[in-house]
């Protein structure tokens, strides 16, 4: 186990965050379970469809009748019957016969293929000539065709999307059961912090981490909580992570976790009786001085107070953690979307230690937006960041780089 004063690799921070227990299974309604994971898997009941259907408008055909059709030299079929929407046909289709079938209709018997309308031509209100050939199978969904009864459709641990909603639907499920959103209580600490309401006096700041970290927690799924800005004062700050602890799911902190003020996190911390601080340092820039702990079984994250080490500790580590919580599994990786650039300037890194480098998107130039790590405007003036390894001391202009979307 690290100890207090030990300087952790990321891997080791997602080895510790690993070890939490998922959110346990709740049942919600299936208009309410967009974005939610998924606690078991989803099991087809019945058959889709449960009869073969056509997929286009046109005619029910016996195949075999339509071989040789050509412009020059059509196909001569009888029709006898026409399809309803909704209904199962109650008759049918005889050698060298058709019947008129809509989109979705169910094919009659006898029938195994479907010849599009635009390959047909009305001879009388009982004939048509047919000038295309078609195979059995054609322009058919058959029974089964799309799920089949006991099919597993979608499995567990799998975030649902809008069409994921609309095949539960098709199932007949009313009630989904997936992962309950984790509640992540959201502290702001330091005498400087003042709330997003007052103006700053010299010395001061406003809770901008409160906001932009909350924001990330919404974005990943989960709820957060936030609970106002706490002084330097461990009485205070320990009454409010206990608080927390009573209505929160995990708790995350910023500030507090620098050189200075860590014996009096460390103090708090310890104060209750199950704890653990599992590191208080990340080989990582900006954010080496996260903190990654837990009281009891419940994880109490520490971020760096200065807004940018906060928001990028948050994407690189609460983010991915928190989808862990709800029931994916634990990505390694930063979350949000991620594409490939080319580094348009050269960017030098010390070894042993991974960099996360701010980058603004120029078409399929990735170019490095430096600044410190107080200075909001390179977040927001960037697209995303791209990683360089621990052990590199850097990446040349003109190499391909994983940027990594805000």
């Amino acid at each position: 186990m690290p100890d207090f004063f030990k300087v952790v690799t990321p891997e080791q921070v997602f080895d510790f965050l690993s070890g939490f227990h998922r959110m346990p299974a709740e049942s919600v309604a299936l208009e309410q379970a967009l974005g939610r994971v998924l606690a078991e898997d989803a099991l087809c009941a019945e058959d889709m469809p449960p009869a073969a259907r056509s997929t286009m408008d046109g005619f029910a055909v016996r195949a075999a009748d339509t071989f040789g059709a050509s412009d020059a030299v059509p196909a001569l079929l009888a029709v006898r019957g026409r399809v309803l929407m909704g209904e199962t046909p109650d008759f049918e289709v005889a050698k060298g016969c058709a019947a008129d079938i809509p989109t979705g209709g169910f094919l009659p018997r006898g029938a195994d293929a479907v010849v599009m309308v635009e390959y047909t031509a009305r001879i009388s209100d009982d004939e048509i000539e047919v000038t295309r050939p078609v195979t059995a199978g054609e322009n058919v969904l058959l029974r089964a065709g799309d799920v089949a009864s006991g099919e597993i459709v979608l499995r567990r641990g799998q975030r649902l999307r809008p069409q994921d909603i609309g095949m539960l639907a098709a199932l007949g499920a009313e009630r989904v059961t997936v992962h309950k959103r984790p509640a992540a209580a959201v502290i702001s600490t330091g005498d400087e912090i003042v709330p997003v309401t007052e103006t700053p006096a010299p010395g001061q700041i406003r809770d901008s981490n409160t906001y932009g970290v909350s924001a990330i927690i919404t974005a990943a799924g989960a709820v957060p909580q936030p609970c106002g800005i706490v002084k330097d004062e461990a009485s205070l700050l320990r009454d409010t992570i206990a608080a927390a602890l009573n209505t929160a799911d995990l708790v995350v902190i910023s500030g507090g976790s620098s050189v200075g003020e860590r014996d009096h996190m460390l103090g708090v911390m310890s104060s209750f009786g199950d704890s653990e601080i599992f590191a208080h340092g990340v080989a990582i820039s900006p954010g080496k001085p996260a903190l990654f702990s837990r009281i009891g079984d419940k994880p109490v994250i520490g971020l760096p107070g200065h807004p940018v080490s906060a928001l990028i500790v948050a994407q690189v580590f609460v983010s991915p953690f928190l989808k862990f919580l709800e029931g994916e599994d634990l990505s390694r990786r930063p979350a949000g979307q991620c594409v490939r650039a080319t580094l348009a300037t050269p960017v030098h890194s010390p070894h042993g230690r991974e960099d996360f480098v701010r980058v603004k998107l120029d078409g399929r130039s990735a170019v490095p937006v430096f600044g410190k790590s107080g200075m909001l405007s390179t977040l927001v003036n960037a697209d995303g960041f791209f990683v360089i390894p621990m052990h590199s001391e850097g990446v040349p202009d003109g190499e391909t780089v994983e940027v990594f979307l805000f």
